[in-house]
């Protein structure tokens, strides 16, 4: 008998669909079958059930939080069963242990992580058994039925164990370190909370610190452009003054003489410029470049297309989403026309069919065998929905992933780009740039909202003549850079903190040597969020006061280098390929994980944070304080508790009473001793040093009429 191991219930679910099966305490019994004339088990990890284990299961002293301590480096590095998912752990055990079972079906995702999940429960439950895997890039039945039917042998894809185990160890390692010596050394400078650094998270939160300084260093200046109205041959049209390609002018003084130049001079026509450009349709998505179009489009959080394109994998009708893949194979490219034509019934695609090319087989910008890694690109299925059935942020994402795919099936847009080149009384040159759209081919099908209007220029010629009918000056500001929105930042982690904002980023790396990897960088961005590194307002990505402090501590080590993060993923990559060691790369990552201790002992003594709100950076709460009893409710007689950034009444889902205490009022940090004799006593000592506007000052807390005033002496 064999048993199925998924990686979560859902997907267990959705694998074990097509058989006639009986639900029982975490697992299906699946009934005799073709596939399985004995029948089978099919349970399921719940994500990750099993964690490293913590400092102080190698040696208890490394449970306290101090310098002489570090670096924490286990001489092997253990795995524990996650406490919170114990039951389910031991279900799988018991089924893997049973006499019965003599073959393990691995059907964790089929991608690295998937991998270490279900991997590490055999290898916690202490059971060696035959292991067969299930590879499969859709979770329709017949893509399950074909997988069952061609199972992988175990060794296909230990390395990719190796790589993830790998890559699972040295983010323990180097986070562990890291967070504990800048988190120690920055409390002596008044910074009472926790530092979390890590290998992926702090080079990236470094290029974010990095646009945020560009901005606050940024001095705008004042720039004048000239701008002409002119008419020649009974045709008007505007141009600016240029020369040397700029069209800007640094002074004041120089623009208005340009200006009173040109008033009502003659002008010719020096030069008449078309050129042609044809775009080629988009390639197909791959999961970075859906976050970065999703987040353009929509204001999605990588995380959140993340979530919906996993659900929608889940309901079989996209491929798999975590794949760093834009190409598919013959066999997928074989399938397209059928999916096509079931899309075509929908109103949505109806008026885009028929399509212009009926097969893009043979297009190698698509179908490409070498460059379809793990996965192929994120695709519709065979097992095609009606957008309109979908919920609303689904139908979005369907509707991107379906409409790439029709615009592959289209021919390139084109258009002209004319400028003309108008010259005043011999002397000033003006130019004037126009766009005409000549075939529209894919764009029809995905939609293009450009920020400048086609203008379709005048019909002129080399040397017509006429004359300056207008003239003017416009004030305009430099501009500093602009800040990263999310989806940017998936691009910029891809590439390392080269910020290519284009659609055709796989043709310019041809490997890719990013931070993180297609599963992993909407987690590290959320991180960052829940850390109080950064602040997404509008869609864009601002660095806190903390995340400055500690880009600054860090300085230019390594733990800050993207290019330095980048190599490294290189490297695990390379383990997943069976081309690197596992063991070398360990070795190497507790070298650094010893550098960036000594580094930041040595370095700490010269830091200065000059200009940043340090007095703000303290810990409002921790694990150990969550849940914990201030006293009663001022409104209904409830319990009030630490809920972490305030404190809350127990009786807000009973009877909706709102009463909160925020931990933090007018940039004062309110204790708990504070909020406790609030509580119990209606008021609170006096505090000195809340500000508002440019004012500060000291007062009491106190509850009155309903609710909390300040109390002056």
């Amino acid at each position: 008998m064999k048993i199925i191991i998924a990686e979560k219930p859902d997907q267990a679910s959705t694998l074990c669909a097509q058989f006639q099966r009986i639900k029982r305490d975490g697992y299906f019994e699946i009934k005799p079958n073709e596939l399985f004339p004995n029948g089978a088990y099919c349970t399921w990890a719940i994500g990750h059930l099993t964690e490293l284990s913590p400092p102080e299961a190698y040696k208890p002293e490394w449970k306290k939080w101090s310098i002489p301590m570090l670096p924490i480096i286990p001489d092997k590095f253990r795995y524990e069963v996650t406490k919170s998912k114990a039951k389910q752990f031991y279900i799988v055990k018991q089924l893997l242990t049973n006499p019965g079972i003599t073959e393990i079906i691995h059907a964790g995702d089929a991608g690295r992580e998937g991998e270490l999940i279900v991997r590490n429960i055999i290898h916690l439950a202490g059971v060696k058994k035959p292991i067969k895997r299930l590879w499969i890039s859709s979770l329709t039945p017949a893509s399950i039925y074909e997988g069952f039917n061609q199972l992988l042998d175990d060794e296909k894809t230990k390395n990719l164990f190796y790589e993830a185990y790998s890559r699972a160890c040295a983010d323990w390692l180097v986070g562990m370190n890291a967070s504990r010596v800048y988190s120690l050394l920055l409390k002596n400078h008044g910074m009472n909370d926790v530092f979390s650094a890590g290998r992926v998270q702090t080079p990236t939160l470094a290029l974010i610190v990095k646009r945020e300084r560009e901005i606050d260093e940024f001095k705008p200046e004042p720039f004048w452009e000239v701008i002409a109205t002119f008419k020649i041959n009974g045709k008007k049209y505007k141009g600016k003054w240029h020369k040397e390609q700029q069209t800007r002018v640094m002074d004041q003084e120089l623009a208005s003489k340009i200006a009173a130049f040109c008033k009502g001079k003659p002008a010719v026509i020096k030069d008449v410029k078309t050129e042609r450009k044809e775009y080629q349709p988009p390639l197909l998505f791959n999961l970075s470049s859906l976050q970065a179009t999703a987040n353009k489009a929509f204001k999605f959080s990588p995380k959140k297309t993340l979530d919906i394109v996993q659900s929608l994998y889940q309901k079989g009708i996209v491929s798999y989403p975590r794949s760093d893949s834009t190409y598919v194979t013959k066999g997928e490219a074989e399938q397209f026309p059928d999916i096509l034509e079931k899309l075509s019934v929908f109103d949505e695609y109806s008026p885009m069919f028929p399509l212009p090319k009926s097969s893009i087989l043979t297009n190698s910008r698509y179908v490409n065998e070498k460059k379809v890694t793990d996965h192929y690109a994120i695709i519709p299925t065979e097992q095609v929905r009606d957008p309109k059935k979908l919920s609303a942020d689904e139908q979005r994402i369907y509707d991107m992933i379906v409409r790439r795919l029709i615009a592959a099936h289209y021919d390139q847009a084109i258009f002209d780009y004319s400028t003309l080149i108008t010259l005043v009384d011999g002397r000033a040159e003006f130019i004037t740039k126009g766009k005409q759209q000549i075939q529209e081919g894919w764009r029809k099908v995905i939609y293009q909202d450009d920020k400048e209007k086609d203008e379709i220029l005048p019909n002129l010629q080399k040397n017509d003549d006429g004359i300056v009918e207008k003239i003017d000056t416009k004030e305009g500001k430099t501009q500093p850079p602009k800040r990263y929105t999310e989806g940017q930042l998936i691009t910029l982690m891809k590439t390392a903190g080269k910020y290519l904002d284009n659609d055709e980023l796989e043709k310019v790396l041809s490997k890719v040597e990013g931070l993180g990897t297609e599963a992993t960088r909407a987690g590290i961005i959320t991180m960052l969020k829940d850390r109080k590194y950064i602040e997404v307002k509008k869609n864009q990505v601002f660095a806190t006061d903390k995340a400055k402090v500690l880009i600054q501590a860090i300085g230019d080590h390594i733990l800050a280098s993207p290019e330095m993060t980048a190599k490294w993923e290189q490297r695990l990559s390379e383990i997943g390929d069976g081309h690197a060691s596992p063991s070398v790369f360990m070795e190497q990552t507790k070298k650094l994980s010893k550098k960036i201790v000594s580094d930041a002992i040595e370095v700490s003594t010269t830091w200065s944070f000059e200009g940043l709100k340090i007095e703000s950076i303290q810990r409002t709460s921790s694990r150990f304080t969550i849940g914990k009893k201030a006293g009663k409710c001022m409104l209904c007689e409830g319990n009030v508790v630490d809920k972490g950034e305030f404190y809350g009444c127990t009786n807000y889902k009973t009877n909706h009473c709102k009463f909160t205490i925020s931990k933090k009022i007018l940039g004062k940090k309110i204790s708990q001793t504070n909020v406790q004799k609030l509580l119990n006593e209606g008021q609170t000592n006096v505090i000195k040093g809340f500000k508002k506007g440019e004012k500060t000052f000291d007062a009491r807390l106190e509850w009155k009429s309903g609710k909390i005033n300040f109390l002056f002496e």
